[in-house]
């Protein structure tokens, strides 16, 4: 009687697909889990199945991809059946598992039962060790690089004797100036036997050879493990692949689980065709297709199927929902990435206030690291609060740590800490040595470490080798730039430096993928500082204006003298150092800890599958960023990307907002962007565009452009892709509250007053704004009431009146940050869209 309740209590409520899957136990099964559909529910209740209907626990194998999944998993099997029923299963990452059979047969493969397994880090210093043992280059044979090499080799199962011999692989090495990488492969494999040690590679590797290699020990692990399921099945790899394979081959009980419009992981050596030829393998298998999305409203769920059956690789099936209908897709189409982060922002804050939303209902998503400094930015300017989902801070990454370091070195070569952490990086052959004999000299004398670079020669300080040569090169570059830093501005300088510190042709050089985000990230860096210079140049310029220009002032004599050109040319430059200065208040912000405030998510697409947002913002949709560059190289890559906007698109459970910009900084420099095909692909009736520029925003021949233009503008959509504000006040939500820590009073009504923990301010300019574009407009023969203008500090605003003075024209603009401004035309810098 009571195994009937714990019976009917699991299956009760389960769809009849779901039931079906997880009921019918025996034999190979694919289930093929659609976004939102309930997968590792349906997982965990067939676990629990099996056992309630007597199967033993120690016949059982379940494999995840992460430890956070099994315990999941355990907890909600834990909870239907008691204690004793699951004791023994076998439920953990492909890792954590294989390793407890690996233990078990270590004597075998020649290793200790005790053997230690290494993490990355220690295997990148084996790797270091063994390239500084053999006297190779750093520059051709980074360790990060090197290891990854490795590391891709082992999860194709490619020893190190297969490796030398294979042509392709040694003609790869060669054109990539590494020939002696297989060398080193042998070498690390030889280290770590010798140590007794296995790295995360080797579990699969060697799993992989205890099952080849030795029958017996093959037929004792399939005959034991009659029932293998494994979670997130299109993310495995090649090695995983046949590890699962062969311990099914005795009883063929193998259940996988996945969604190959998931699969985005090939980077890493997942394989989307292990699940796609899963049939191929068991053709006698059950296809189970969970099909129902219980996340999503209607709109998200039918929009996403809209775009992913443009995939040509795929398993049949059709994702529903049953839930609300739901709001259209809101598109932002933004001037600048600068624009695109403030109005994403702004939209965060209004929904906040309208919807009465917690902060962390909202989540940010972009395909590059890179990205989020803009969004960091505008979420700080509007007291918003925000955490990095997996990753840090932009201004924390080591990249970001490195080449601020080099830029501090550049207005203070007095700095150690700077000097330190960047006089062999990227590696110029001066080791911790010759930097340690650098700091005892310098503070025996009571000096600076450069001051006692320029006061010593290599020799004197002890320096022997190769070192002598780097160090004296290294003093040369820099003394030089020391010597020019005070002719350039903030900008000026900072390219320079890159360029003299060898940062960007590092990473430009190397074929790493994470080297390559590396690169994305100071190139932001460099992108943040050309807005500050242009942001603080504007900013000195109307300093000088709304001294006499702003209305309610004076206005300006008829006989007031012209600004000079000497006197044009005597203005300070905008320097590095006051750019350094603002960083530190945000890098100062970033440390701090983090209390249990609700804080908006900010995330890569990849680091957001298996999670779920009510209200998602995806940023950054144009080409050559989503999809990327590197992603829209082939066919079979477009088709990743398209499955990796899939997984962005159904993360959201009531409300997705999809941006772009038609211009984005890159390395300083504004460059036109194109709005991602992906847009263009969903279903425009599952869309709320903005009134699209002329321009050609998709990239299309101009009749195929103009014809999606007159389709979405003539369905309305939304007219500015603005922020609304409440009825009576102008100004977008997000100028009109701010955060705070103390909770609002009590006195304000439900319709008036601002969302728990926010206040209310007054109207003030954005901390920055987008960047201009359009038409100068310097003369009043081009000036209309209602022209949309924009302003380098200000902003995008409507001109409201204008006014012919004896010296000038002034304008009254509405700006949608910044309220209404009253500028001389002359000193404004107008731009007209």
């Amino acid at each position: 009687m009571e195994n009937d309740l714990i019976q009917t209590d699991y299956l009760t409520g389960l769809n009849p697909p779901q039931r079906s899957a997880v009921e019918n136990y025996d034999g190979p099964s694919l289930i093929i889990a659609g976004a939102g559909s309930g997968k590792t529910r349906v997982l965990t209740m067939r676990i629990a199945h099996m056992l309630q209907r007597g199967v033993s626990p120690y016949h059982i194998m379940a494999l995840t991809f992460t430890n956070k999944a099994a315990r999941e998993m355990r907890d909600r099997v834990a909870k239907i059946l008691p204690y004793d029923a699951v004791r023994g299963l076998w439920m953990g990452t492909f890792h954590s598992l294989f390793s407890r059979i690996l233990r078990a047969e270590a004597q075998v493969l020649g290793f200790p039962e005790a053997f230690t397994i290494y993490d990355t880090a220690d295997s990148r210093n084996v790797v270091k060790a063994i390239i500084r043992q053999l006297e190779l280059p750093d520059e051709q044979y980074k360790p990060n690089d090197v290891y990854a090499r490795i590391s891709l080799a082992k999860n194709n199962l490619v020893l190190p004797e297969a490796y030398a011999a294979n042509a392709v692989l040694t003609e790869e090495d060669a054109r990539a100036k590494r020939p002696r990488l297989a060398e080193i492969y042998a070498l690390y494999m030889r280290q770590c036997r010798q140590n007794g040690a296995m790295d995360f590679d080797d579990l699969l590797l060697y799993m992989n050879i205890l099952l080849r290699d030795h029958p017996e020990t093959a037929r004792k692990y399939g005959e034991r493990f009659q029932y293998i399921l494994v979670d997130e099945y299109q993310d495995t790899n090649y090695a995983q692949y046949l590890i699962v394979k062969k311990l099914a081959d005795a009883h063929r009980n193998i259940c996988v689980v996945g969604d190959d419009s998931q699969s985005i992981y090939s980077f890493r050596g997942a394989r989307i065709e292990n699940i796609l030829r899963f049939q191929q393998d068991y053709p006698e298998a059950r296809i189970f297709k969970l099909e129902q999305n219980y996340r999503s409203t209607r709109t998200i769920v039918e929009a996403a199927n809209s775009v992913i059956e443009k995939n040509s690789r795929k398993l049949p099936k059709h994702l529903f929902s049953e839930n609300e209908q739901g709001d259209p897709i809101r598109v932002i189409c933004a001037l600048s990435d600068k624009e695109e982060a403030q109005r994403v922002a702004g939209d965060i804050h209004t929904t906040l206030y309208r919807d009465r939303a917690t902060a962390d209902e909202f989540a940010v998503l972009y395909r590059t690291n890179a990205q989020s400094r803009v969004i960091e930015e505008y979420l700080r300017g509007n007291n918003i609060p925000y955490r990095i989902y997996g990753g840090q801070s932009f201004y924390q990454r080591a990249e970001i740590k490195d080449a601020i370091a080099y830029l501090r070195l550049a207005i203070n070569p007095r700095d150690d800490e700077s000097l330190k952490r960047i006089i062999n990086f990227p590696a110029r052959g001066i080791g911790d040595t010759s930097v340690s004999r650098i700091v005892a000299a310098a503070q025996a004398e009571g000096i600076s470490m450069w001051e006692t670079l320029l006061r010593h020669t290599p020799e004197e300080l002890g320096v022997r080798g190769a070192a002598i040569k780097s160090l004296s090169a290294f003093v040369r570059n820099f003394t030089e730039l020391f010597q020019q830093a005070g002719e350039m501005d903030a900008y000026e300088l900072a390219m320079e430096v890159m360029a003299r510190s060898g940062l960007v042709a590092h990473y430009r050089n190397s074929p790493s993928i994470e080297d390559e985000s590396r690169l994305q990230n100071v190139e932001e860096l460099i992108n943040s500082i050309r807005e500050f210079v242009d942001a603080q140049s504007a900013t000195d310029t109307e300093t000088e204006e709304e001294e006499t220009v702003e209305i309610d002032n004076e206005t300006p004599a008829a006989d007031a003298p012209e600004e000079t050109a000497e006197e044009e040319t005597t203005k300070k430059a905008v320097t590095l150092d006051q750019w350094l200065q603002e960083i530190a208040l945000l890098t100062d912000m970033d440390d701090s800890k983090e209390d249990d405030t609700p804080r908006v998510t900010l995330l890569t697409v990849h680091a957001s599958k298996g999670l779920e947002f009510k209200y998602t913002y995806i940023m950054g949709l144009e080409e050559n960023l989503f999809p990327s560059q590197r992603g829209a190289s082939s066919a079979q890559d477009v088709e990743e990307e398209r499955r990796l906007f899939y997984v962005a698109l159904t993360r959201a459970e009531k409300r997705a907002t999809l941006s772009f910009a038609l211009s984005r900084f890159r390395w300083g420099s504004v460059v036109p962007s194109q709005a991602s095909r992906f847009i263009k692909e969903i279903d425009p009736k599952y869309l709320d565009m903005p009134t699209l520029p002329n321009t050609d925003v998709f990239g299309e021949p101009e009749d195929e452009n103009a014809s999606l233009r007159n389709r979405w503008n003539a369905a309305g959509g939304v007219a500015t892709g603005r922020s609304k504000g409440v009825e009576g006040d102008p100004r977008p939500a997000f100028q009109r509250y701010q955060r705070k820590t103390a909770p609002p009073t009590s006195g304000n009504s439900a319709a008036t007053q601002p969302p728990a923990g926010f206040r209310k301010v007054e109207s003030r300019p954005a901390s920055g704004t987008a960047a201009p574009q359009g038409k100068p407009l310097d003369s009043a023969g081009d000036l209309t009431v209602g022209a949309r203008v924009t302003h380098a500090r200000f902003g995008v605003g409507t001109v409201t009146a204008f006014e012919q003075t004896a010296t000038d024209t002034k304008v009254t603009v509405r700006f949608e940050a910044a309220g209404v401004k009253t500028l001389l035309l002359k000193f404004a810098k107008l731009r007209l869209l």
